[in-house]
């Protein structure tokens, strides 16, 4: 299994800095076969120091895949182990920002959504709302938003489509660093030879259909990252040119 990837963050058209934060890392075994970890962060809009939050959780990812990585593969690659290992991550980061908020008198936080992907199965960990979609020749969010507007709408209290324009919307029911516990939610499942995998963060999916993400990023049309590059530009740009006030970050990993 390998694969073809592309990312691209933009601050966007109203605020001054970036909160978001990602990370995609690609490694190839000595069997010629690849795993791939993409990371995306957004750090809370309302909450000071956002940047700091979502930067921190990405760089205990990655310092994660290039130091604890290496043993699970030895092992022998497993899903719970990758699991096990995350969640201890989340908690331990959770109680460093947390810590850190309380030394400074700020309040700070991020979501986090993670994907793994490796021997014909992903791993999908997910806190706040941030999303992953599975684009094949239909698209399907694999996350679900822990929000506030999403519990009711589980609950039969409103609609989806009167989720869409609730005030309510960002208001999340979790978030690293801000939270004093975080319970990742965790989604596994197959992967086939063709399929897209796209994290990103709420800007990217506001302003934009889902039917616009399929046409854009079909499968066929995916032959190198060049091109996936461009596509999740044209993406980011769409929904800029739709008045988009939060910052933007998308990543797109093609199973090839």
């Amino acid at each position: 299994m390998r694969f073809l990837a592309a990312f691209h963050s933009d601050v966007g058209i109203y605020k001054k800095n970036n909160q978001d934060s990602l990370c995609l890392k690609i490694v190839r075994l000595k069997n010629e076969e690849e795993i791939a970890m993409i990371v995306v962060c957004d750090g809370m809009g309302g909450l000071e120091k956002g940047e700091l939050a979502s930067a921190t959780i990405i760089r205990a990812f990655a310092e994660w895949f290039d130091n604890s990585l290496p043993d699970i593969i030895e092992k022998g690659f497993c899903t719970a182990n990758v699991k096990d290992e995350w969640e201890s991550v989340v908690v331990r980061q959770n109680e460093i920002i947390n810590s850190y908020g309380e030394k400074c008198r700020i309040q700070l936080g991020t979501t986090l959504t993670a994907i793994m992907i490796a021997q014909e199965r992903f791993i999908v960990c997910q806190v706040g709302d941030s999303r992953v979609y599975r684009i094949t020749n239909k698209i399907e969010q694999l996350t679900e938003d822990q929000t506030l507007v999403q519990r009711d709408v589980l609950l039969g209290l409103i609609s989806p489509e009167q989720a869409r324009c609730d005030p309510r919307k960002n208001i999340l029911l979790q978030c690293i660093g801000a939270s004093k516990m975080v319970v990742p939610v965790y989604t596994e499942g197959i992967v086939q030879k063709g399929e897209q995998y796209l994290l990103c963060s709420d800007g990217f999916r506001n302003k934009i259909s889902d039917d616009e993400i399929l046409k854009t990023l079909v499968s066929e049309s995916m032959i190198d990252d060049t091109v996936m590059k461009n596509r999740l530009i044209n993406l980011v740009e769409l929904n800029k040119s739709r008045n988009e006030k939060d910052n933007i970050t998308v990543s797109l990993v093609k199973v090839v």
